[in-house]
């Protein structure tokens, strides 16, 4: 069975070290996983092209190959693709529906199955770092992640929330999530930050180093969650942490999302987060040790 990330760029990808260290400790040989470039303008032709499973008996692991031929069991999917592939799958969950955009591809009966693991991946990785549910919060940034932090919010019983973004015009599909979601949402920019700082949480949704500039701002809320996993730690989770503040990474947050998609990819439950996290903390440290001084 094949499975694989697709994403611009991605060759920074972790999600290989991931899965792999999942296929190796779950004894699936015959899989393999690997990290396609792909845009916008590719996903359909290359979508198109994957020989998806056309079936499966009951009590049946799903890896079989179809006529000598190695098929797809799914695909993870980031920037820019998790919006531009929901009209070319056969299904959607209702939560993907909800966030507007799916980070995974499930293939199973001949179909394209679209779910979203990424409100998971938030939700255990506040849950792993002993974060509350927080009364209120603070959402940075409006793009997909942002989207997939309202939901999150949302179902640790959060129904209100403020979104920061450089643009509040550009901010339109995550204010129709948030309405979705059951979410009031209020739509300020970044320098207006002070002002929405004295919350339980804030959610950085921010590229890396784009949110050095507010780190000392930062430094007294109570809890940040970051979504950057490297460089680590960022500006702005060393400034809460040295502050006394609770820091939660985004490396949390991909791998317990990852762990889903296994889940999800294998049809089995026994996924070895455990073997995941080792892999992927070791491919991080070998990356900053490469990294010019």
């Amino acid at each position: 069975m094949r499975a694989a990330v697709m994403g611009s760029p991605i060759g920074h990808s972790l999600s290989p070290h991931l899965h792999r260290a999942a296929y190796a400790a779950m004894g699936l040989d015959g899989w393999s996983y690997e990290a396609i470039e792909c845009d916008e303008a590719r996903l359909p032709g290359l979508l198109a092209g994957l020989t998806p499973v056309r079936g499966q008996r009951d009590g049946e692991e799903h890896g079989a190959e179809q006529g000598g031929e190695r098929v797809w069991a799914g695909l993870s999917l980031t920037m820019p693709l998790k919006r531009a592939v929901l009209p070319l799958l056969d299904t959607v969950s209702d939560l993907a529906v909800e966030v507007g955009g799916a980070n995974t591809v499930v293939f199973a009966e001949g179909l394209r199955h679209g779910h979203n693991t990424d409100v998971h991946g938030i939700e255990q990785a506040l849950a792993e770092a002993g974060v509350p549910a927080p009364r209120s919060a603070t959402v940075l940034g409006g793009g997909a992640t942002a989207a997939s932090g309202l939901a999150a919010l949302r179902n640790l019983g959060l129904f209100a929330a403020t979104l920061l973004v450089r643009d509040p015009a550009r901010a339109g599909e995550t204010a129709e999530v948030a309405e979705r979601l059951g979410v009031a949402l209020a739509v300020e920019t970044f320098d207006k930050l002070d002002a929405y700082t004295g919350v339980d949480l804030v959610v950085s949704t921010l590229p890396a180093g784009a949110a050095d500039a507010f780190a000392g701002r930062l430094a007294r809320v109570p809890a940040l969650f970051d979504v950057v996993y490297a460089p680590w730690p960022t500006k702005a989770a060393t400034a809460v942490r040295d502050a006394g503040g609770t820091v939660v990474g985004g490396f949390a947050m991909l791998l317990h999302q990852a762990a889903r998609q296994v889940e999800l990819m294998t049809g089995r439950a026994d996924v070895p987060v455990e073997a995941m996290r080792a892999a992927g903390e070791a491919e991080i440290a070998r990356r900053a040790a490469a990294r010019p001084q």
